[in-house]
């Protein structure tokens, strides 16, 4: 499974964005899938998750300003950033599940950096 974000850039506070990773090779694999962020100095943490059936969940900082979403027939996974702030700098990452065989998939990562 090979994922590729696209999407991140330089906002000022209070705007928007909207990142995309989409998946190719065996994609019928993939069960959850999620966005990860890391900012620098920091570790990498679990921004908001995604589960076959739409189940989601989401980091508390972000709740009501992000929304994840899946599209299966594309194989793409999104996620819309409102509201956004400085705190939300980072690197942005995308990560797919695969439970058969086990095995875990990350994208190269996108920049997100949010301006004061």
């Amino acid at each position: 499974v090979q994922l590729v974000e696209s999407g991140g850039g330089l906002v000022q506070a209070g705007g928007s964005l909207r990142l995309s990773c989409a998946a190719s090779g065996d994609t019928i694999c993939i069960s959850a899938m999620g966005w990860y962020r890391q900012a620098p100095g920091k570790e990498r943490e679990l921004v908001a998750g995604i589960t076959s059936g739409g189940s989601t969940n989401y980091l508390d900082s972000v709740k009501g300003r992000f929304t994840i979403s899946r599209d299966n027939a594309k194989n793409t996974l999104y996620l819309q950033m409102n509201s956004l702030k400085p705190e939300d700098t980072a690197v942005y990452y995308c990560n797919a599940d695969c439970p058969v065989p086990a095995s875990d998939y990350w994208g190269q990562g996108t920049q997100v950096t949010v301006s004061s």
